[in-house]
């Protein structure tokens, strides 16, 4: 794809229901608005990538990537991983977030989520032994060099639903 950086530019997901998905969540309306898109989900949802790109409508006074944006860019993405990872068994919540801005972002960024599967199954394991488990996941907000401009910090909040 034009504009991307060769670690965002990664195979597009095997089935439809995965491209759909992927187009709905860039069609999402305040990730629309914002200029945020999916690139790519890897076919065992492990990994999702999510692209922003710097327009007129998302740029700050500084005429570089508006923080509200980033963060935006971030939100849903751990807690969609592990839905689909772990299934509708589990409830899954956001508990806590924050984010750290490093440099000004002056055009497109780019974010990587990743779970690894040794990490679903610890978590999956003592969800199934009746705790609540609180994971925290980091992600970086990358420019078209890989130079970090933002990171986040995603706490949630995960239990086996009851019945």
């Amino acid at each position: 794809m034009r504009g991307m950086t060769p670690a965002a530019n990664t195979p597009r997901p095997h089935t439809l229901r995965q491209r759909l998905q992927m187009r709905f969540v860039s069609l999402y309306p305040p990730f629309l608005g914002a200029g945020i898109r999916v690139v790519s989900v890897a076919p065992d949802w492990s990994t999702i990538k999510v692209r922003l790109a710097l327009t007129w409508y998302n740029r700050n006074l500084f005429s570089t990537q508006f923080g509200g944006s980033l963060y935006a860019m971030c939100d849903p993405f751990f807690v969609v991983l592990l839905m689909q990872q772990l299934g509708a068994d589990y409830a899954i919540w956001d508990k806590a977030a924050s984010i750290q801005f490093l440099k000004p972002g002056r055009g497109p960024v780019f974010a990587a989520f990743h779970i690894p599967p040794e990490t679903i199954a610890a978590i999956r394991a003592r969800a199934d032994a009746g705790e609540t488990v609180e994971p925290t996941f980091t992600v970086d907000v990358v420019d078209e060099q890989g130079e970090a401009i933002a990171r986040v910090e995603k706490l949630l909040w995960v239990r086996k639903r009851r019945g």
